[in-house]
């Protein structure tokens, strides 16, 4: 080839570096806020004065630190340094690479002041509310855009395995997102989805399930496609492996969403499906594992050296773990005993620290010195790192394991007389409180090793030269469809429009098959006539129970199974959920379900519950919420949000939001007249008024399961009852 017919052209390291600095910034912060967390549930009133710092809304933070600033900046690592060598070409645009940089750090900084104050929509990975949903579509298709036309522009005929899954990623995740956050605004900051019960929760989970499969996995495989051939020097194991892998981990993924709504009010229908796709999930996802691991056949003398493939093989490796662990979670037995308990923690974290951590440091270690160059730092300190993050993420994960197994089989003993034999749920709690301390000493270790990682990057920038443009040549595509004949997809590989195309057709199926008929089918969701929707106060109560983080720790949905039904009473029915904008049936119990706690106590014992937990529940690692005895309600904006839970399909009648506001102070005031008769007026010299969110959160917890329990409605015997009945659509059909 002569030199002639080659063009040189320069790649941007710029915006490679910038993300390589985000990912490290963000992740030290999303492990803080982890850690923190971790702390809270030992001692619940670490920090415990700070509304802003409790337990409920720094969980969400956590997550949307680690999923979207730490490992979402890690992506944009890996795809803005590995997408141009691969394709022979810059970005297509350096303008919209800095949009890109710029937009996802102001994403990331608005969750950043929204969730720790409450601002939240309960929906999980999909907490942030509508304005920054918009934000985040836009920015999205910018990296979209930027994505494929780079691609469009290659000096490469055909397009590499790595790239057929960012591909993936992006067409994918841009489905999710838009369907999933389909929300009518009732105000600036807040939001209701479109969505109700049970389709909610189908819809939550379809994206939650491929949340983590297309964002925190694809990417994950597309860098596995390049960085390990790349630090082994050698080819990737099997080409037609990872035809296999892909086409079929995209097509199957996208149906596994309803094995998180095992035994729940879904219908049975679409829960076998989840199970059917979430075992077949093994072939693909174990096919990728084995092509990255046997790629280092006759190279693993080079992984007791080098630090890169260390982080790579156990990142691999754990991905192989999980991937096996998720289909067997998805077994009915199986799911029976994990699903809510500490179980699932552990299987999440295994993925999160090992697989996206381990791939991201060992992007880190690869890319770095190259893009400044000279060496590594320190190869000493990087192994040091790696055995960090590898033991830290044992003491987490195992505790978590073992805790989660302990804390079910608990949940379900009997006595030989047919009694629950642990009765009060706490004793399931204060059982495992050794394993949270381990889970925190893991976290711990590991966050040290980020440090040290962190420092060596740090020492590795400053002995180098970094060089922003790093020229390169290659000789440009003549014809692409030159050259002699070709297999279906070696041609596809040649047309990117076409496969992007698709990719999407291949992804819409499984999510179209399961949810339209849910949607349209009125026999997967039995409507129940006793069931009303939420009065103003109880609307209000529900809002502030979402934008505390309640059910991160309390479920509302009471599995068909005798020790639940024996523990928290009926089980669930889907038509008890069609006014649930969002559905809150959780993921994770550290408290108990609260499906059927209307009723269950007086108005008193939830103002000593909320204010002091230990004084009802000794022992307990709630944390307490005095703040809820001070601040006042947001009585303001109820008729905007009435007026919009009308438009999404909740039967108040026109007109009523004029009213609202005087229902929900004549409930309040009830409420709090009980409050005063009998004794509670105030509680540590701080007096009970009916504007205080303290008397809305009663309001809502006295609600739940009441109206199918043969419990008296709490707003049966407002002065105003015969009015909010009036403004109220009668259900059409019984279950």
């Amino acid at each position: 080839m002569s030199s002639s017919t080659l063009e040189t052209f320069h790649y941007d390291n710029e915006t490679v570096r910038k993300f390589g600095i985000a990912t490290i910034l963000w992740g030290l912060i999303g492990f803080i806020v982890g850690l923190t967390i971790a702390l809270k549930l030992i001692w619940p009133d670490f920090l415990g004065f700070i509304p802003e710092l409790s337990y409920g809304r720094l969980r969400p933070l956590h997550t949307n630190a680690v999923i979207f600033a730490f490992a979402g900046n890690a992506i944009f690592y890996g795809v803005y340094y590995s997408l141009p060598r691969l394709c022979k070409t810059p970005m297509w645009s350096r303008k919209l690479s800095d949009i890109h940089f710029w937009g996802w750090q102001a994403i990331i900084v608005s969750a950043v002041l929204t969730l720790p104050f409450g601002i939240n929509t309960s929906k999980e990975y999909a907490e942030l509310e509508w304005p920054i949903d918009i934000a985040i579509t836009i920015i999205w298709v910018i990296f979209g855009i930027n994505m494929i036309m780079t691609i469009m522009k290659r000096r490469e005929k055909h397009l590499y395995v790595a790239i057929w899954f960012y591909i993936a990623t992006f067409v994918t995740v841009a489905v999710l997102h838009v369907v999933n956050s389909f929300e009518m605004p009732a105000t600036f900051l807040k939001s209701y989805p479109v969505y109700a019960g049970v389709q909610d929760a189908l819809v939550q989970w379809w994206y939650g399930h491929n949340a983590v499969a297309f964002f925190l996995t694809t990417p994950f495989l597309g860098i596995m496609y390049y960085f390990i051939p790349k630090a082994a020097n050698r080819p990737i194991f099997s080409y037609r492996l990872s035809i296999v892998h892909f086409w079929s981990l995209i097509f199957i993924y996208i149906w596994a969403g309803p094995h998180h709504l095992l035994y729940t009010a879904l219908p049975g229908w679409a829960q076998a499906l989840g199970t059917v796709f979430s075992l077949m999930l093994i072939a693909p996802s174990w096919g990728g594992m084995l092509n990255g691991l046997l790629t280092l056949r006759g190279a693993w003398d080079k992984v007791r050296e080098d630090p890169v493939l260390k982080f790579l093989v156990v990142g691999v490796t754990a991905y192989g773990m999980v991937t096996f662990e998720g289909p067997m979670l998805s077994i009915a037995n199986v799911n029976a005993i994990a699903h809510y308990s500490d179980y699932i923690i552990g299987h999440v974290h295994n993925g999160a620290l090992l697989w996206n951590g381990g791939l991201t440091f060992a992007m880190l270690y690869y890319i770095t010195p190259r893009i400044y160059k000279t060496k590594l730092y320190s190869v000493k300190l990087a192994n040091v790192h790696f055995w960090f993050a590898t033991m830290g993420a044992v003491f987490y994960v195992i505790p978590m394991y073992w805790g989660g197994i302990t804390q079910s089989l608990m949940w379900k003993e009997f006595t030989s007389e047919g009694l629950l034999q642990y009765p009060n749920f706490l004793e399931t709690v204060t059982q495992i409180m050794p394993m949270y301390g381990l889970r925190a000493i893991g976290g711990t270790l590991f966050i040290i090793g980020a440090i040290f990682g962190s420092y060596n990057l740090f020492k590795t920038a400053r002995q180098g030269s970094f060089e922003a443009d790093e020229v390169d040549e290659a000789q440009p595509i003549i014809d692409p469809a030159a050259g002699h004949k070709e297999s279906w997809h070696r041609r596809l590989e040649g047309r990117p429009l076409q496969l992007t195309a698709l990719t999407l057709v291949v992804i819409l199926i499984g999510g179209i098959i399961e949810y339209v008929p849910t949607a349209l089918v009125k026999s997967n969701v039995p409507t129940i006539a006793s069931v009303k929707p939420y009065t103003p106060l109880e609307i209000e109560g529900r809002d502030i129970y979402i934008a505390e983080g309640c059910n991160n720790c309390h479920s509302q949905m009471i599995r068909p199974f005798r020790s639940e039904t024996e523990r928290y009473g009926e089980y669930s029915k889907a038509g008890e959920f069609v006014y649930d904008h969002p559905f809150l049936w959780g993921s994770k119990r550290t408290g108990p379900d609260l499906h059927r706690i209307g009723g269950k106590y007086p108005d008193s014992w939830h103002v000593r519950h909320m204010y002091d937990p230990t004084s009802t529940s000794p022992g307990s690692i709630m944390p307490a919420y005095p703040w809820m005895f001070t601040d006042e309600m947001d009585i303001e904006s109820i008729p905007a949000r009435i007026n919009a839970l009308r438009t999404v399909g909740v039967p108040y009648a026109e007109g009523y939001e004029d009213l609202a506001i005087r229902d929900l102070e004549a409930q309040a005031e009830q409420i709090t007249r009980g409050l005063h008769e009998n004794g509670f007026g105030e509680i540590d010299g701080i007096e009970i008024t009916s504007d205080k969110q303290i008397i809305a959160i009663i309001a809502y917890m006295q609600r739940l399961g009441v109206d199918i329990k043969g419990n008296v409605n709490p707003w049966e015997d407002l002065p105003s009852s015969d009015r909010i009945r009036a403004n109220f659509t009668p259900q059409q059909e019984d279950e």
